[in-house]
This record gives C-alpha cells, sequence and structure tokens, in this order.
C-alpha cells in the first residue's frame, strides 16, 4: 500500500490555483459592491450638499423677512405710542369740557333760581 500517494483529488478539494482562483472572484465581488457603495454615498453627499445650500437660502430669506417684520414693528410700537399720547391728550381736553359743561349748567340752574326769586 502507498501511503504517499495525494488523495485530495479523490474528495474534489481544489487545487490551490482555483482557491486563488476563487479568493480573487470573492474580492472582485467585493471590490464591486464597494464601489457600487462609495456610488450612493458620493450621490447622497451631493444631494446632501444641495439641500444645505437650499436651507441657507431659506435661512437667509428668513432672517431678511425677520429683520423687515422687526423693523415694522418698531414703527408700529412707535405710531401707536403717538397715538396713545394724542388720545390722552384729547382725553384730558374731553374731561376739561365735561367739567366746563356740568359747570355751566350748575351756573344756569343758579341764574333760572335767581331770576324767578327776583321776579
Amino acid at each position: 500500500m502507498n501511503i504517499d500517494e495525494d488523495t485530495s483529488a479523490w474528495l474534489g478539494c481544489p487545487t490551490p490555483l482555483e482557491m486563488y482562483k476563487h479568493q480573487c472572484a470573492l474580492l472582485e465581488d467585493e471590490l464591486i459592491q464597494t464601489q457600487a457603495q462609495v456610488r450612493k454615498a458620493r450621490a447622497n453627499v451631493a444631494g446632501l450638499v444641495q439641500m444645505n445650500d437650499a436651507l441657507i437660502t431659506g435661512k437667509t430669506d428668513a432672517e431678511s423677512a425677520l429683520k423687515l417684520a422687526r423693523s415694522e414693528i418698531s414703527r408700529l410700537n412707535l405710531e401707536n405710542s403717538q397715538m396713545g399720547r394724542r388720545i390722552n391728550s384729547l382725553m384730558a381736553v374731553c374731561e376739561q369740557r365735561d367739567h366746563l359743561f356740568r359747570e355751566n349748567q350748575r351756573l344756569l340752574l343758579e341764574l333760572k333760581v335767581f331770576k324767578g326769586a327776583s321776579a
């Protein structure tokens, strides 16, 4: 019996060259998948850059609108303050008019009473 005989071919075991070829095929498949993932990641990054640009533009527009709104609010507050002062002065004049009207009515009543007592 010959013990040194190579039995690897009997069991269907691959040769070293076949194993290297198989390993190369696995590495090629992995490289192709990695390249596809890199392309997809680059597309995602490009999309994110575009979204970021759009957001920056939107933020700039919103900041401009906010600045305009704040200036409008300041203008309206000033106008409201001025109107409040005018209203307060008109209320004071109205109170003076009412006081003078009541005083006039009181004096007219006293005059009637005085004329009625003299007659």
